[in-house]
């Protein structure tokens, strides 16, 4: 709908419980027909806006073609996302919770390696004597990449990850990984260490709006109200 002003809430976990908690706040009552399995909403008294429930990555991408106007998403899911996306997409704000790094973490057992120069000698290792690259496990193939090549570590293979990231380099799915941590208690549970200089990203939630529509009726009014 063209003069729907709409806005994408991650729909689970949370980040949906502190977004929402912004909503009460502004005194902007979402009101959900099915409570919290529903995906769509709306709010009260305002006939012009429409609540999409949606996955936090996936509220990148609708940024990007202009089918939201305004999302809450992590900034990490940002930078993860191609160029010509982080291109069509305005951060109004970051917000003070979601807070968390994007780091390279390696199996305990690893002492002699504590930084990314010492990994580098490991995957040259590794290609030299055991023929095959280094695996690193991940959901952030883009961020990981670009981070590796800059610090000149370059012999390596990515595994995506589509569970649990930490368990890979015990079920020999990968020899490392990157993973998003707030408190790197669960990396340590699971005997993993991240690297002294292993910090790819600090990631928080944040107000993103669609440069496609920001000329829509009310949105600049609305904007205004949620990142105040």
């Amino acid at each position: 709908m063209k003069n729907f002003i709409n806005i994408g809430i991650p729909s689970k976990g949370r980040l949906r419980k502190d977004v929402l908690k912004i909503f009460n706040k502004k005194k902007l009552r979402i009101i959900s027909e099915r409570g919290e399995r529903d995906l769509i909403g709306s709010i009260k008294n305002k006939q012009n806006i429409k609540i999409l429930y949606l996955h936090a990555r996936e509220i990148i991408e609708r940024l990007a073609d202009g089918s939201l106007d305004v999302g809450f998403s992590g900034f990490d899911l940002l930078k993860e996302s191609e160029i010509n996306v982080q291109s069509k997409i305005n951060v109004i704000k970051k917000l003070d919770f979601g807070k968390a790094n994007l780091v390279v973490a390696i199996p305990d057992p690893w002492i002699d390696v504590q930084t990314i120069a010492d990994l580098e000698e490991i995957a040259f290792e590794f290609r030299d004597k055991k023929k095959k690259r280094l695996r690193v496990a991940t959901k952030y193939p883009n961020l990981t990449r670009d981070f590796l090549f800059s610090k000149g570590v370059t012999q390596f293979k990515l595994v995506d990850s589509l569970g649990a990231t930490e368990s890979y380099p015990f079920t020999g799915s990968a020899e490392l990984i990157t993973d998003i941590t707030s408190t790197g208690e669960t990396l340590k549970a699971n005997n993993l260490r991240i690297l002294k200089d292993g910090e790819i990203l600090r990631s928080q939630a944040c107000i993103f709006t669609s440069k496609k529509n920001n000329k829509k009726k009310g949105l600049k009014n609305l904007i205004g109200l949620l990142s105040k």
